[in-house]
């Protein structure tokens, strides 16, 4: 930095110091300009906040979030340009109505309205992926790049905007001491700053009908979501209806019992109920344990030393992506990265991979 830069830092670090503890005033900006900052952080907040709200509606689950984020970052890790999406909680219902249909087969009608069902509830995560889609692009999107654009200019405005009046301020408190052309170059750039701050956020409250706009097709997509998933649930309840109606129609059959089956019960002195059993093979003293020695333990799994980081599984962890580590109750495992506050990497058996916190309790802490 420049001996001028510097004397500049140190004028407007001493203009602060001199109103923050000596109580002094600077230049006053008008009440127009006051009302329009505070238009534009409320904007800002709104926007930020929405933003996250968004987000939650599209994907209420906390922890399918959490491990979407955790998934994606893995993603960009690997250099893979594919992204999941979200986890749709209508299609996993689908999928597990559909698997139980087919293993109930043909024959029963709760297995053919689980097909039914599946078949509907898959549709019905199809139809919220395009929701996802359709809100991300016409929604999320123009948000995020409002608040990475527009408002994030506006606020690199007004902290210059800032310096430049601390640097004046300090600078017309020495006026006699600082020369004239000195401190008239401090009020050109203070005034230059904050017509720039000013358009920018005039820029900003005077468009706002694309926020509108943007809104609009939020619930546009919302609109063709619940149309879609109505005329999919009204087709799958007339299907379980026809069902019902047929299965009522049908005459039950009835159960008759196969005739029981005459078993031996051999001969009344047997202690076992009649059933012979093999001789108990006699122990002699050569075979005997002797004092010394040890009974033969089944090998368990390795476990790691507890002086390097490492936690407990308590419970079952089944690997659902790729990538993921699974592991039964009672493993201990290496602890090798913490991904983020919800996600760890570790080792077992040889095998790396990422596993949620939530289902294990850390004996030996990663280092900070």
């Amino acid at each position: 930095m420049s001996v001028a830069g510097l004397k500049k830092q140190f004028y407007k670090a001493s203009q602060l110091v001199s109103e923050k503890v000596g109580g002094a005033e600077g230049t006053k900006l008008d009440d127009d300009f006051k009302e329009m900052e505070k238009k534009v952080d409320v904007t800002s907040k709104a926007v930020v906040e929405v933003l996250a709200r968004t987000i939650e509606y599209l994907q209420p689950n906390p922890a399918s979030r959490a491990k979407l984020t955790m998934l994606n970052t893995v993603s960009k890790i690997r250099g893979q340009v594919k992204n999941p999406g979200y986890p749709q909680s209508e299609g996993l219902l689908g999928e597990c109505m559909t698997r139980h249909g087919r293993e109930l087969g043909g024959e029963s009608n709760f297995g053919d309205a689980l097909l039914d069902a599946g078949e509907s509830m898959k549709r019905l995560a199809e139809v919220k992926d395009s929701l996802d889609i359709e809100v991300k692009q016409n929604f999320i999107d123009p948000l995020q790049n409002l608040c990475d654009k527009d408002l994030k200019e506006i606020q690199h405005h007004l902290k210059k905007l800032e310096g430049r009046r601390l640097d004046f301020d300090y600078k017309k408190k020495r006026q006699g001491k600082i020369p004239d052309e000195e401190l008239r170059q401090a009020l050109e750039k203070f005034e230059e700053s904050k017509e720039v701050a000013e358009t920018s956020m005039h820029n900003l409250l005077e468009t706002d009908i694309e926020q509108v706009s943007q809104l609009s097709a939020l619930v546009d997509a919302q609109l063709d979501y619940h149309r879609q998933a109505v005329q999919i649930l009204d087709e799958l309840a007339d299907k379980l209806k026809r069902r019902m109606r047929e299965a009522s129609a049908r005459p039950k059959r009835e159960f008759k019992p196969k005739p029981r089956e005459s078993y031996d019960l051999g001969e009344a002195e047997q202690s076992n109920g009649g059933f012979p059993c093999a001789t108990a093979p006699k122990i002699s003293a050569s075979s005997s344990f002797r004092s010394s020695d040890k009974p033969i333990r089944t090998p368990s799994r390795v476990m790691p030393p507890l002086d390097q980081p490492s936690c407990k599984a308590l419970y079952d962890f089944e690997p659902e992506n790729d990538g993921e580590l699974g592991f039964r109750e009672g493993d201990v495992i290496t602890l090798t990265n913490q991904i983020d506050e919800n996600w760890y990497e570790g080792m077992l058996n040889g095998q790396s991979g990422f596993f949620p916190l939530s289902y294990v309790e850390v004996l030996v802490p990663l280092p900070q």
